[in-house]
């Protein structure tokens, strides 16, 4: 067993092992040790959101029994591809997610769920199933493993505050007590870290809006890469508990992608590397490797079908204009923020800045963190079926003989925003603009997402008739102006 390492997560810290170690007899000797009465299952249902089943421990013996063999839940509420007639689905918990409830006055332990069919197999159509199988195979074709993290962006609503004002779209990297939010913040963050988010950092974000009783601090909180699957339920988990600290200091917290025009919105960024024998695999002689370029291929090809997994309620598309540091064209770039695929700036040259800052300091020797930055998504986005959509995109990339040709024709080296470029922009692909298109996307590219039985016809099926059942096309042209029905809009997918 390790000695003396730092672990965030209560659970691990008490066992003093990593949580993907965690046993069910290590949750019972926490259980008893710290005198918990309650066990929460959580788990991400077909609309995305985290449900929760709740247990009070009874004794042991039915301890041991809710964590062997799970529960039975009503899987037609919970899946709409689920009849009615034969309805019942397994939760099973993944021990390695379990953490200490936050909030509850009783004293609780939350796990994260599985759902498996009445004969034992995992259900098909669960959207972290989805995701596992997209990562199973994505290894299969790639031989890598496929990493990512969020950008997990929000705002926090209260009601207006005079003193220290921030000014508008002058938030970011503000600090207390011209950032109003830093406490709840750094309160969350410490939450999330002990239910066992791995988090790189936080900090106020550009957007900062003033209403006439009410003002919009813009927040962001960034994870570091894990696999896939463990990304989701990490933004997942990170967003409910967000929410519920928001509502704690009565504030509300919106993870939407457009709560005021022309202003910043939120996105979900997603950060994405290739991992080989645990070490990131994006970089080769100092440059972009040609497994990194494939990822990229595989994102450009699908970007606009990727919408149906990302961008999923119509204040989606009143975000990805231009000069708002969305993307609207299909493109990647090295540090260029107007590009839909953004190679962020790396450390392969950076190993001596510790030195001119510390005199007398030896020179680190810096592992290669380099990724690949997605950035058309925003927290509508269904967690796991935009992983699990990236992941299948980024196959597609390896399957192509010519990916790498394919990624150099939409390689751009110019902010494609700027007056002096513009003509660049009527050359490039355009993502879709409505969730209409964006389901016209996914029906013309469902095979790509399906192949190799990763998302089942099913799901895809609900996607589509989901997002064509907005008729939003042409709804920004139609708004345009209308100040009281955008403002309802906005109110009516606040809370996504």
């Amino acid at each position: 067993m390790s000695q003396n390492k730092i672990h965030a997560n209560k659970i691990a810290a008490f066992l003093n092992k990593e949580h993907g170690d965690f046993t069910r007899p290590d949750l019972v000797k926490y259980i008893k040790a710290h005198g918990i009465k309650m066990v929460n299952f959580r788990y991400a249902a077909g609309d995305g959101r985290l449900k929760t089943l709740n247990f009070i421990i009874n004794d042991e013996k039915y301890l041991d029994r809710i964590l062997s063999a799970g529960e039975r839940v009503d899987g037609s509420s919970l899946f709409k591809s689920v009849d009615a007639g034969s309805s019942d689905l397994y939760v099973m918990p993944r021990y390695r997610t379990a953490f200490v409830n936050p909030f509850s006055q009783v004293p609780a332990l939350d796990i994260l769920c599985s759902f498996y069919t009445p004969d034992g197999k995992p259900f098909a159509g669960a959207p972290a199933e989805v995701l596992r199988r997209s990562e199973a195979e994505f290894k299969k074709v790639s031989g890598y493993d496929f990493h990512a993290l969020g950008e997990l962006e929000y705002y926090v609503i209260s009601p207006r505050n005079p003193l220290y004002p921030t000014g508008t779209q002058k938030g970011y990297h503000e600090s207390y007590p011209f950032s109003k939010w830093e406490g709840l913040r750094t309160e969350a963050m410490a939450a999330i870290a002990e239910a066992g988010g791995r988090i790189k950092y936080g900090h106020s974000e550009v957007g900062f809006i003033r209403a006439e009783d009410s003002e919009m601090a813009q927040q962001e909180i960034e994870f570091l890469p894990v696999p896939a699957s463990e990304a989701a339920d990490q933004l997942a988990v990170a967003k409910w508990i967000l929410s519920g600290i928001g509502s704690r200091h009565g504030v509300v917290i919106s993870f939407a992608p457009k709560i005021s025009i022309g202003h910043a919105g939120s996105g979900l960024h997603v950060h994405t590397c290739l991992i080989k024998n645990g070490r990131n695999a994006m970089l080769e002689k100092g440059e972009l490797s040609a497994p990194a370029r494939k990822l990229i291929a595989g994102f450009l090809e699908l970007a606009s079908p990727l919408t149906a997994f990302g961008n999923t309620v119509p204040t989606s598309y009143f975000r990805l204009v231009p000069h708002q540091e969305a993307p609207i064209n299909v493109c990647w770039a090295y540090r260029n923020r107007s590009a839909l695929v953004r190679i962020p700036l790396g450390w392969v040259r950076a190993a001596g800045m510790v030195q001119d800052a510390n005199p007398g300091s030896s020179a680190p020797d810096l592992e290669s963190a380099q990724t690949v930055e997605f950035r058309s998504a925003d927290g509508s986005a269904n967690l796991h079926f935009l992983m699990a959509g990236l992941c299948a995109a980024a196959r597609r990339g390896f399957e192509r003989r010519d990916a790498l040709a394919f990624a150099d024709k939409y390689f751009v080296d110019k902010n494609i925003y700027h007056k002096e470029h513009a003509g660049l922009m009527g050359k490039l692909p355009k993502l879709p603009t409505s969730c209409r298109a964006s389901a016209e996307a996914l029906e013309k590219a469902r095979g790509m997402f399906e192949a190799r039985g990763v998302f089942p016809p099913q799901v895809i099926d609900g996607i589509i008739t989901r997002l064509k059942a907005y008729n939003d096309r042409g709804l920004s042209e139609r708004l345009y102006g209308k100040e009281e029905e955008i403002k309802n809009l906005v109110e009516e997918y606040l809370y996504c």
